[in-house]
């Protein structure tokens, strides 16, 4: 009797495998390139139960990205070419997952390669095979020889690692190492629905009060907001403590004035707003020049039933005002990012030395345009997520000289940050708050 032969069906679990590595690839060739962030990770089409592999994959590559480019170094006879970036990533992807992930060595290995045919490049699957595989087999050697280079083994570029160390000679490599892990999920909780201590007993999972932020809950493990109690109906929001400070140092301002009339330049996405529109009674104007971040400030808004006036412009012009003086002013400014580089590590490989100059004379000019919309006897609260001193401690020196009226209001002896010029900074910390630079000046008579 003749036998017949059954081909027997791959698996699902095998195609899904092939498919998340395959999208991270994608979503990585872009930013290794220098061409896009990681903002569009939702972009992607990626099944529900793979997700969270997905933005591991991309957001954990670009954390240690320097040092997989090393071993990537070591391990290829010639880089690939350009337009062969995705293979690049796929490696990269690979290299991670050997090295920094609980995942089967047969799986990183074997589904990393054959997601390469997904890519339409099936020519590559052999050489990530060979690649992986002879990581497998000389792991300590290649990675004690790309350790060799103490930014590789820091996982900076050299220009940051130089940048750091200028700035914070005793602090640089407690920053490296806070950047490079994921910074943990802050909640802040909306007073009006109740305090934090309140809503600490709704959660399900253990979370601890943030020392600084009277609103802020840090939970020990992260999950998605949807499962957060009441944040549909806008009781929470996620924010980091850092932020949440903006609050803390404006409250003084504007709690005593009812009605008081608020700028927020450089609005988006709006944690900042919405977080003064929950504890005050204010009159809120948000501008902000990007109309797709625009419409993230108004969901914000919309979810958690507050109201402000939305404006798209540009705060370095004056167009869109319309006369009337503001009493308070946050300026949160364009800056390098480099307090959060841990939330978002694309920085690492999309920011560049000459981007820091750019910046300090974007936020000089957009200091010098605000300054005039101020009330007499009004506060401009200065914020950037930066550490380095020309965004920072030397840019409001320079305001402060060519500008007679500007009267330094910080204040003294806060629990949280260190002195730094006219402001206070933060800096990034494992397990806590991220990197943040905040200065507060009132507007003389003179």
């Amino acid at each position: 009797m003749s036998q017949q032969r059954h081909s027997t069906p791959r698996s699902k679990s095998l195609d899904n495998g092939l498919a998340v590595r395959a999208a991270a690839a994608r979503a990585l060739a872009p930013v290794i390139t220098g061409k896009k962030s990681l903002n569009d990770l939702d972009d992607h089409q990626v099944i529900a139960r793979d997700r969270s592999l997905f933005k591991e994959l991309c957001f954990g590559t670009c954390r240690t990205l320097p040092r997989l480019e090393a071993l990537t170094a070591q391990l290829l006879e010639k880089p690939f070419k350009t337009r062969d970036a995705d293979v690049q990533a796929l490696l990269l992807v690979g290299i991670y997952q050997l090295l920094y992930l609980r995942v089967p060595a047969h799986a990183a290995v074997g589904e990393t390669a054959g997601a390469a045919r997904l890519l339409g490049k099936t020519w590559a699957t052999r050489v990530l095979n060979g690649c992986l595989r002879r990581l497998q087999r000389d792991s300590a050697a290649l990675q004690a020889e790309a350790d060799k280079d103490p930014a590789v083994a820091l996982l900076h570029p050299r220009w940051w690692v130089k940048s750091l160390r200028q700035a914070w000679p005793e602090d640089w490599k407690r920053i490296c190492e806070a950047n490079n892990q994921p910074g943990p999920m802050t909640l802040r909780v909306n007073r009006r629905f109740g305090d934090r201590e309140m809503y600490l007993e709704r959660l399900d999972s253990p979370a601890r009060l943030c020392p600084h932020a009277p609103d802020g809950l840090t939970l020990e493990t992260p999950c998605e907001v949807t499962e957060l109690p009441g944040f549909r109906e806008g009781h929470v929001s996620v924010q980091d403590e850092s932020a949440q400070l903006a609050a803390v140092l404006l409250g003084p301002v504007i709690a005593p004035r009812p009605g008081a009339r608020v700028l927020d330049a450089c609005c988006a996405p709006g944690g900042k707003a919405s977080h003064l529109l929950e504890l005050f009674d204010i009159e809120m104007q948000a501008i902000d020049s990007d109309d797709v971040r625009l419409a993230r400030v108004e969901d914000t808004l919309s979810r958690l039933g507050l109201d402000a006036e939305l404006v798209h412009g540009d705060a370095t012009a004056q167009d869109w005002w319309d006369g009337t003086p503001f009493d308070a002013i946050l300026l949160d400014a364009p800056c390098s990012g480099s307090g959060v580089i841990r939330r978002h590590p694309d920085i690492k490989r999309l920011r560049r030395p000459s981007d820091i100059a750019k910046l300090a004379e974007l936020q000089s000019r957009l200091l010098d345009n605000l300054w005039p919309l101020l009330a007499k006897g009004g506060t401009l609260l200065y914020a950037t997520c930066s550490v380095l001193p020309e965004e920072n401690t030397e840019q409001l020196q320079a305001f402060l000289a060519r500008t007679p009226d500007a009267e330094v209001t910080t204040p003294d002896g806060l629990a949280w940050g260190q002195p730094a010029g006219a402001g206070r900074q933060l800096l990034p910390s494992i397990d806590s708050h991220d990197g943040f630079f905040y200065a507060r000046l009132k507007k003389t008579a003179a």
